[in-house]
């Protein structure tokens, strides 16, 4: 058997010809593992071992490398991943929103009075003891948090107190935003959070309402859907002021985000109409407030992006029903607080 004899220059390229390889190697398995797109996530000290298959619900993780020890905190493949600065809180952070951005309400039975107005929406900053309706479908408020709410590993980060009670909910859907450029200003990504209504009948994105300013203060409001549904939000005899947002000056606006399914509303017994609370994932759905997750929030196609944590965050009313005397369905908001910081 004859002896190789390399002499140091011809091993030095030999050597830098063998890393190149390799790393060509390694990057051709990456790009193969991010091509997947997943809605699962490795924990930490996992170890991932040649063509392992990792199941989560429907979802399938094949990973094709000899083996892998993951050592952050969570990584999510395939998936996403949210770029943001990141404002730690401090010894003197609110854990109450403190930025008020934005009141677009819809039309409402409680527009125009104690708790319908613009100053109203400012008196939400900083407690939980106001407040505030959105009106009917679509109607929403912007605030924000004067620090980072952080995305805790398999915790609930958010919660948001409302007005139900038992057996009568008026659920409002959750968007997050991270503020991305880092300009303190809600102009970036708004990113759904997903509820326990996600997929099923009547749940629908991108749903657009137009609602018409009526000739006269005492008449119906009249509204139209991209649906192709048409109706009123109605008069009732308990608020007689005007159910018209008094500073919105145009004769027609559109609000537009995600209907939520009216199954829940129950108003065979019109004296007694119920409004059952959904399993989980709404504002203003269960007493007592509620708790979500950042890390269920969802892109415009509905799938799985990763945040660090939020910055933003908007309220919507997410159904659009005439409840006969008890008038429209309508979120209502007593104060959003980051739960890492709640007693």
């Amino acid at each position: 058997m004859k002896h190789l004899n390399l002499n140091r220059s011809m091993l030095i390229p030999l050597i830098v010809l063998l890393g190149f390889a390799l790393m060509q190697s390694c990057k051709k398995e990456v790009v193969e593992v991010e091509k997947l797109r997943v809605d699962t996530l490795v924990k930490r000290d996992t170890l991932i071992r040649r063509d392992t298959i990792i199941k989560n619900d429907t979802t399938i993780v094949i990973v094709r490398r000899d083996s892998i020890i993951i050592r952050r905190d969570t990584i999510y493949i395939g998936m996403p991943y949210i770029k943001a600065p990141i404002r730690s809180a401090t010894a003197g952070s609110n854990l109450y929103i403190t930025s008020f951005f934005e009141y677009m309400p819809a039309p409402g039975q409680f527009i125009n009075t104690g708790f319908g107005t613009i100053d109203e929406a400012k008196l939400i900053l900083k407690n939980k003891d106001n407040l505030l309706t959105l009106g009917a479908c679509g109607g929403y408020v912007v605030y924000g948090f004067d620090h980072t709410v952080l995305n805790v590993s398999n915790k609930e980060d958010i919660i948001v107190y409302g007005n139900a009670f038992n057996m009568f909910a008026e659920p409002g859907v959750i968007w997050v935003m991270a503020d991305e450029n880092g300009n303190g200003k809600p102009d970036d990504t708004w990113y759904e959070l997903k509820g326990s209504q996600y997929g099923k009948e009547g749940y629908i994105r991108n749903y657009a309402v137009t609602y018409t300013k009526p000739a006269s203060d005492a008449d119906d409001i009249a509204w139209s859907d991209n649906q192709g549904n048409t109706g009123f939000v109605k008069k009732n005899i308990f608020n007689t002021q005007p159910y018209w947002p008094q500073w919105i000056t145009a004769n027609q606006y559109t609000l537009t985000g995600t209907q939520l399914p009216s199954s829940n509303v129950d108003d065979s017994n019109p004296e007694y109409i119920t409004s059952r609370a959904f399993d989980y994932g709404y504002a203003d759905n269960t007493l007592d407030g509620d708790k979500v997750d950042i890390s269920n929030a969802i892109d415009k196609d509905g799938k799985r992006v990763k945040l660090k944590g939020i910055d933003f965050i908007k309220i919507q009313t997410g159904i659009l029903y005439d409840m006969g005397w008890l008038g429209e369905q309508s979120t209502e908001v007593f104060g959003i607080a980051d739960l890492s910081m709640v007693n």
